[in-house]
């Protein structure tokens, strides 16, 4: 794990804007794994990232639907909540294993919850970490990962 960038928000809109300028970096084929506690700003930042990518679409927690696609941006985004997953192999039986292979990937792939699903992401990786502070201030900390073993 390779550490690339650490900062600190103040509030949801400083989170959310760090994803909007990370989106402005990447193109389709890249997976983005979210770790952090619940209520860290996990979907804020994806929020912010969805938004940075063009789209005005309603980004909402895909808790309940473990996974929500958003098509209106440059490239779709497929943001994943693991939460409710009992272990991985409910999510291979889900078919979202398709989703880790970086050669066929038509978009960008953020999952929260990655613990809930180890093995599941084989692929190079970038790991965003928001560690909760205070009430409202995070720090966020992006590394390089490879794949799981």
């Amino acid at each position: 794990m390779e550490e690339i960038l650490s900062i600190v928000t103040k509030n949801e809109n400083e989170t959310m804007l760090v994803g909007e300028k990370l989106a402005l970096t990447v193109g389709k084929g890249v997976v983005f794994t979210l770790v952090g506690d619940l209520g860290a700003g996990k979907t804020h930042f994806v929020k912010g990232f969805v938004k940075g990518l063009g789209s005005n679409e309603l980004v909402t927690s895909p808790t309940f639907t473990l996974l929500n696609v958003y098509e209106c941006g440059k490239v779709p985004v497929y943001h994943f909540d693991m939460y409710r997953l009992e272990n991985l192999e409910e999510a291979q039986e889900l078919g979202f294993n398709e989703y880790f292979d970086l050669k066929s990937l038509d978009g960008i792939v953020l999952v929260e919850w990655p613990e809930k699903v180890k093995g599941l992401i084989k692929c190079p990786h970038i790991q965003i970490k928001i560690e909760n502070i205070d009430a409202s201030t995070r720090k966020i900390v992006l590394s390089n990962m490879g794949g799981e073993e």
